[in-house]
């Protein structure tokens, strides 16, 4: 018997950002607020992070909240309607249900339904990771156009008196939509783990333990010495491996928009990749803090939005944190 041939999809040559969207929690923290339990100051945060303020939402403000506002922003930037949306991703780490996924909620909030729907558990990497499923997604013939979305409530996985990352962190939501192209928009995605490193940046223990230990509600937690050496000293690679891969150089990038962790190590990349002065760098966190999954789409959008980038500038994107996992990827902005 002669077995069939498949059918296989098959979609457009390239793909691109079409629309984003960003908001921010709605409180602006200033590092005086924070300082007594860490029994520290305004100016040793600020010189150890870069971080002046932090946006965190208000106790009614939920994750999922956060996360439809920033996709309709995207789908109504983009010129098109929640009914468009084939495929909704998710990035998160402070969505503290196991099932179902945050990602299907999003989609019948915005009438995306019968979109295909999941999450992603990747933290800081979790942006640049649904960016590069996206892209696939299209160019597969999957699906026309994908939402993808980076949202954190970070204050909800605080120690406040924790002197390795509670001050660090903030609230916010970042969505694109990702939809064909005729000239490519999104260059291949470098990506990668090491779980050797789990316990860098870590959740101080798990829902068992709360439950039957009385461990009480888990927080996160880093290693500050180690996460720095890795991410300045191994994530400067990736980057230019994402460039390399992309076909450009640094003296033809618009932008650099690495994930929100730290000034100095922003900073550090900087030198390592020798960066020239004409390249716009992304400090969102200086003001916003460090969103995990949302401090990219974010600082893109307050590039844009201020306009110190145009649409069509050609963006470096690197997302590092907790597995440890990293992605990056260079993108034509919207």
């Amino acid at each position: 018997m002669t077995r069939p041939t498949l059918t296989q999809a098959t979609g457009p040559a390239h793909s691109r950002i079409l629309g984003l969207g960003g908001v921010r929690g709605e409180r602006t923290v200033p590092n005086d607020e924070l300082v007594g339990p860490i029994d520290s100051s305004d100016e040793w945060i600020r010189q150890r992070t870069g971080i002046i303020t932090r946006r965190r939402a208000e106790p009614g403000t939920d994750v999922l909240d956060l996360a439809e506002a920033a996709a309709l922003q995207a789908i109504a930037n983009a010129g098109l309607t929640g009914a468009d949306i084939d495929v909704v991703i998710l990035s998160t780490v402070t969505y503290f249900h196991q099932t179902p996924a945050g990602a299907a909620i999003i989609a019948d909030r915005i009438g995306a339904t019968p979109a295909a729907a999941f999450d992603i558990s990747a933290a800081c990497a979790g942006y640049c990771y649904g960016i590069g499923q996206a892209d696939a997604l299209v160019r597969a013939g999957s699906a026309r156009h994908v939402l993808v979305i980076g949202a954190e409530k970070m204050s909800e996985f605080v120690d406040p008196t924790d002197r390795s990352i509670s001050f660090l962190l903030g609230d916010g939501a970042g969505a694109v939509v990702i939809g064909p192209s005729d000239t490519p928009g999104i260059g291949p995605t470098i990506w990668g783990s090491d779980g050797s490193q789990a316990q860098a940046i870590r959740q101080t223990h798990s829902w068992l333990a709360t439950r039957d230990e009385g461990a009480g509600w888990p927080t996160l937690r880093q290693e500050g010495p180690s996460v720095y050496k890795w991410a300045v000293w191994q994530m400067a690679p990736v980057a230019q491996k994402a460039m390399d891969a992309a076909g450009v150089t640094v003296d033809e990038i618009d932008a650099f928009i690495p994930h929100q962790a730290n000034m100095r190590i922003i900073d550090q990349m900087i030198k390592t990749l020798k960066l020239p002065d004409t390249v716009v760098v992304g400090r969102d966190i200086a003001d916003t803090g460090n969103t995990s999954a949302a401090s990219i789409p974010l600082a893109t959008e307050r590039l844009l939005r201020e306009g110190q980038v145009s649409s069509g500038a050609l963006a470096l994107q690197i997302g590092f944190g907790a597995g440890l996992v990293y992605a990056a990827q260079v993108v034509v902005l919207p």
